[in-house]
């Protein structure tokens, strides 16, 4: 049974990949001083360069995700709802105020 690769922190993956992108050291030395693949270094680097890739591209503002724009509607949506609730209450409290206040006519 082989056993699996050691998990790197994010933080140790970013400080590997910018000592190699500096030339520091090659991916080679970095894997073996960090005691993980040629493999892994070289994914990690392009990776890295990728995804820094993508944000430049985007002009470095690529606006809210779908999922942050879902959350923004959800919570528009449950704003709306406690307007109306609030509104709901007040009505209520108005209305029994107006029962419970003791009748001009009974006087």
């Amino acid at each position: 049974m082989m056993s699996r690769p050691p998990q790197f922190p994010v933080e140790d993956k970013i400080r590997i990949v910018l000592s190699v992108l500096a030339g520091e050291m090659t991916i080679a030395e970095a894997a073996r001083r960090n005691k993980t693949s040629e493999t892994s270094v070289s994914k990690w680097k392009a990776q890295f360069l990728e995804y820094g890739r993508q944000g430049l591209v985007a002009g470095g503002s690529a606006g809210p995700s779908a999922r942050e724009q879902q959350l923004e509607a959800e919570i528009a949506e449950l704003h709306a709802a406690l307007g109306e609730a609030h509104v709901e209450l007040r009505v209520w409290k108005k209305s029994a105020e107006g029962r419970l206040a003791p009748s001009r006519t009974s006087r």
